[in-house]
């Protein structure tokens, strides 16, 4: 093959990836697959292409095409992260942890400090339902990366599935140090001392998630709980009177 045909096959491949890159970045998921593909006929060694391909699939739910282009990727540069990342969230996708943990594990290794891989690998340990491995994992994280609020959260909503709600509220707590105005938090502290059976501690807690987020979804919910949370006080203090 001639040096002028190398160009030209070269000049052909960029004008096609870099398109694909264009049309991946507008969410044209179809036409940025077409042009991937026609990167990859010229040039079946760049890891890229198949990443992107594997991306165009996975955001078009075809996480199975999405698999098979991304291993290739990982096979062609067996130190990319994104690729190994990406694996790990399509076997998520396809509700296959053994899968995911694999791939998270490696995309751990490549670079160990980003706490995505390893609040997922949590995740993917919670889907084999080896939840005291996953408490582990979220807490290992929060000490690590102590600004990494996903941490915190992921580890609070698992105590919380197990009732261990003052553990929960513990997390919870730590988290709004980090972040006053994550209201989620509000609400969830909220939900565990109503779930205790501290109602006064749950309407504060309620009403600061109002404050933050007056017109959420929740909104209406939480404010017929704190109608009844009035009323059950009113009827207990009462019960007193009367004793």
């Amino acid at each position: 093959m001639g040096s002028n045909t190398i160009k030209q096959n070269n000049a052909e491949k960029n004008s096609f990836y870099n398109k694909a890159n264009a049309l991946l970045m507008e969410k044209s998921f179809k036409e940025a697959a077409t042009n991937y593909l026609n990167a990859i006929l010229i040039d079946r060694s760049n890891p890229e292409s198949y990443y992107g391909l594997g991306l165009c699939y996975k955001n078009l739910k075809q996480n199975s095409k999405a698999i098979k282009f991304l291993t290739t990727a990982t096979e062609l540069n067996e130190y990319y992260y994104e690729a190994f990342f990406e694996l790990g969230m399509c076997h998520i996708d396809e509700k296959i942890p053994c899968g995911a943990i694999k791939n998270f594990i490696r995309a751990i290794q490549i670079n160990p400090d980003n706490p995505e891989a390893i609040l997922y690998l949590g995740i993917s340990h919670e889907m084999c339902e080896e939840y005291d491995l996953a408490l582990m994992i979220y807490q290992k994280l929060i000490e690590n990366s102590p600004g990494f609020l996903r941490a915190y959260e992921q580890k609070a909503s698992l105590l919380m599935k197990f009732d261990k709600y003052k553990d929960a509220i513990f997390v919870l707590g730590s988290m709004l140090k980090l972040n006053p105005d994550f209201y989620k938090a509000y609400y969830d502290i909220a939900l565990c001392f109503e779930k205790m059976g501290k109602y006064s501690d749950a309407a504060r807690y309620y009403r600061k998630f109002l404050t933050l987020k007056p017109f959420s979804q929740k909104s209406e919910i939480i404010r017929n709980k704190l109608k009844k949370f009035v009323k059950r006080n009113s009827k207990q203090n009462s019960l007193k009177i009367c004793k």
